[in-house]
């Protein structure tokens, strides 16, 4: 039996949601932009979706802008700001997400410079260490941290980092990809002026996803060749996969308190199975008090055995990830672990991500390989 345990790359596609997606498929065939009563009917789906989508996440609809990923919902913001609002200066770390760490690092130059502010060894953020960045330089700045890291789980205090941008006028962008859907969410109130959403990691299809827009920011399209989603991105709405991020969002909030009990059960375990196992040979990553309850992310020793551990994994049929997605193909390891640890070099990290589907069966199966293939170091 195969064992999904990577459910932060991406969720296993919900039955309601495919349910929904295959109504429209049936139901809507106009094209959103066009004036007759198939293009009339289309566009009132698109905006009933924006509505409720809204609703749920302390937003006005005028908000939502429809993407087709978190991916392109950072680099619009990011490209933007830099083109249409005059940022000179970004302010990010060296542990984001490569959709925002490489489009900062892309666009860098002689105009825009970047600063990193510190990050600890759980991967929080030096708030005292960003007010100095902020009050340092009278440039515009674009503030750029994501909500939780998606590898190691760390929660970002975001009302805060959007007091501080408030106080010394800067942007404040973060990639919410891993908590819409997981935790209570309001973006008026957290004080952030750009967010990016993609429905793939709350049981959504992929291919599709948004990016919150405050209304007090005016932007023009990155995409040209046509007038929608209020001229910010040209191209024919994807309402099928609206409709399945619309309805993704719906049964993530409908169900939140009870998916989050059980998820975080399931992590713990997890855990404390972990610990009696392999005791002080291995090292938990992110922060301890404020994280991601769906990520449990843990270094076993690095050696030549556990550098293959989730390629063993794999063909037992338990799916992991050292890291994010984004980074298959590359032999680099972590960049995450790379910036929280001096000696990251001694870790084999792995990424376990749960959701509601699995069980602690599975745990107990996925324990018994892990005793089998790790090798831990001499003990004296």
């Amino acid at each position: 039996m195969a064992i999904y345990f990577d459910s932060a790359a991406t969720t296993q596609l919900d039955e309601q949601v495919m349910e929904a997606m295959v109504n429209c498929m049936k139901e809507e065939v106009g094209n959103p932009s066009s004036t007759h009563s198939f293009g009339r009917k289309a566009k009132n789906k698109v905006e009933n979706c924006r509505r409720e989508i809204a609703a749920h996440l302390g937003a006005q609809p005028s908000e939502i802008i429809f993407t087709s990923c978190g991916t392109e919902s950072d680099n619009m913001t990011i490209k933007c700001a830099i083109d249409d609002l005059g940022v000179t200066r970004i302010i990010s770390s060296e542990i984001e997400h490569k959709a925002v760490l490489t489009t900062v690092k892309v666009l860098a130059g002689d105009k825009v410079t970047i600063d990193y502010v510190k990050v600890n060894e759980a991967g929080e953020v030096d708030l005292d260490h960003l007010e100095e960045l902020l009050s340092s330089s009278d440039k515009k700045t674009l503030v750029t941290l994501m909500h939780a890291n998606n590898e190691i789980g760390t929660i970002l205090p975001m009302k805060k980092v959007g007091d501080l941008c408030k106080t010394y006028k800067a942007y404040f962008h973060s990639d919410t990809v891993q908590t819409v859907g997981h935790f209570p969410i309001n973006f008026e109130e957290m004080g952030v002026h750009f967010a990016a959403c993609s429905a793939h990691k709350i049981h959504g299809p992929q291919g599709v996803g948004f990016l919150y827009l405050n209304k007090k920011i005016a932007l023009n399209s990155m995409l040209i060749g046509g007038g929608q989603e209020r001229g910010l991105r040209a191209g024919t709405e994807n309402l099928i996969g609206i409709t399945g991020l619309t309805k993704s969002i719906e049964l993530a909030y409908k169900t939140l308190d009870k998916d989050k009990a059980y998820i975080l059960e399931l992590r713990n375990y997890m855990k404390e199975q972990l610990i009696a196992q392999f005791g002080d040979q291995i090292r938990f990553n992110g922060s301890e008090t404020d994280y991601l309850y769906t990520v449990l992310s843990v270094c076993f020793p690095n050696n030549e055995n556990n550098g293959l551990l989730l390629f063993k994994l794999d063909m037992k049929g338990i799916a992991l990830s050292g890291g994010s997605a984004c980074n298959s193909g590359a032999n680099l390891g972590s960049h995450v672990i790379n910036g929280i640890y001096e000696n990251a070099s001694d870790y084999a990290p792995m990424r376990i991500s749960f959701s509601k589907h699995n069980t602690k069966e599975e745990i107990d199966t996925c324990i018994e390989a892990l005793k089998e293939l790790v090798e831990l170091n001499e003990t004296t």
